[in-house]
């Protein structure tokens, strides 16, 4: 098997597993008990909390556990809209980002708040002087992703959060994509919440954190008890967060090496399907873009149709969101770059990791190359293309 769809999940890592497994069975005690197991679990809690708060330049007290990345968008977002609402009930986002937030700024339209969903250019970049345009008196909000899920492009988040902080408009960035994959400083970047999730970064499923700036007042986001310094309750997923920290350290230990290598292999695979076949699109920006992340657009083919048979190869893609998949709707994100409906279905995601290798590179390239050619052979519309070209 050869698995190219990273951005939807990663495998845990051996290291990870190894410093959870103990406390699901030795170290079992909740943490919010007094004796010395229970005690145990908080210390161990806290210091994932530390090296996770490291990893951004943030304090440890700004770190909040979630389920995962899908509630942190949730929490920030709707929490903010709550407690701003007095000032205004405007909100900016990008017609790119996850659905998390999409979905969520959607349900407080229906609330009275009005959402501004601004425009990307063709490689999916945000320009920081139409965020500075769309801002009004009203405005709370911002709401901008860190790197984009399917094309992989990597946003002006600094500049934003620049404009954002001299305007006094709460800044949030979904950051599920970048966190161990790039350097992320939440005062470089002028962050007021920050979104993460565990498992895309080799870390366990059902994890995630909402970095949340201190002094930014937003309500709890799941009433009970006092867990989570009282703004999120529930007995913490103990294991889950001792793999969530153990999988930032690693990530942050071997990040430099791990993008260098993947960079490579994302140039070259590019590259060979640039030169090798016809009528592509390569989606994203060419260099602005997470070093894993590969989406090209193949004209009169449909992507359904590609994943099905490159899976019949053991070739693990995707053509876009995994929270999408099965929609028979083109991708969002290519529409906004605009790609045309018919294009934009033949996308193929393929996301690679540090354990990927040239000569799968090859292999993927040869049999999409076969699959392509096939697929175009049993489209009329490609078979109508070519005879207006030989016309």
């Amino acid at each position: 098997m050869i698995y190219l769809d990273n951005a939807a999940t990663t495998k845990t890592a051996p290291e990870v597993v190894e410093a959870m497994l103990p406390y699901f069975t030795e170290y079992y005690g909740n943490p919010s008990t007094v004796y010395s197991l229970g005690n145990t679990a908080k210390k161990a809690v806290n210091e994932a909390r530390r090296t996770i708060a490291e990893a951004i330049g943030a304090k440890q007290e700004e770190i909040y556990f979630t389920a995962g990345g899908s509630e942190a968008d949730n929490w920030a977002i709707k929490a903010a809209a709550e407690a701003c609402a007095q000032k205004g009930k405007h909100i900016i986002t990008t017609k790119i980002e996850h659905h998390a937030v999409l979905h969520t700024c959607q349900y407080l339209e229906k609330q009275g708040f009005e959402v501004t969903y601004l425009d990307v250019d063709q490689d999916g970049l945000v320009d920081p002087e139409a965020v500075r345009a769309a801002i009004r008196p009203d405005t709370i909000l911002i709401s901008v992703m860190y790197a984009n899920n399917e094309i992989g492009t990597i946003e002006p988040i600094a500049q934003i959060g620049a404009i954002a902080k001299e305007k006094g408009v709460l800044f949030h960035t979904d950051a599920v994509q970048a966190l161990g994959q790039v350097p992320l400083n939440v005062d470089e970047l002028s962050v007021d919440m920050l979104s993460a999730s565990a498992h895309k970064l080799n870390g366990p499923k059902g994890i995630g954190m909402l970095y949340i700036r201190q002094g930014v007042k937003i309500r709890s986001f799941v009433h009970g008890g006092t867990q989570e310094r009282g703004r999120r309750a529930g007995t913490e997923n103990v294991p889950g967060i001792v793999g969530f920290g153990a999988a930032v350290r690693r990530a942050v230990k071997r990040m430099e090496e791990k993008a260098a290598k993947e960079i490579e292999l994302r140039d070259y695979l590019i590259g060979r399907i640039q030169a090798e076949i016809p009528y592509c699109r390569l989606n994203g920006h060419p260099v602005r873009r997470l070093p894993g992340n590969v989406n090209f657009a193949f004209q009169f083919i449909e992507g359904e149709s590609m994943l099905i048979m490159l899976d019949m190869k053991g070739i693990c893609a995707s053509s876009g969101s995994a929270c999408t998949s099965g929609s028979l709707d083109p991708s969002h994100v290519l529409l906004a770059i605009g790609l045309k409906h018919e294009i934009a279905h033949g996308s193929l995601r393929l996301t690679l990791s540090e354990e990927n290798t040239k000569e799968e590179m090859d292999q993927v390239v040869e049999e999409l190359k076969k699959i392509v050619q096939r697929l175009r052979e049993m489209s009329p519309l490609y078979e109508d293309f070519v005879k207006k070209q030989k016309a």
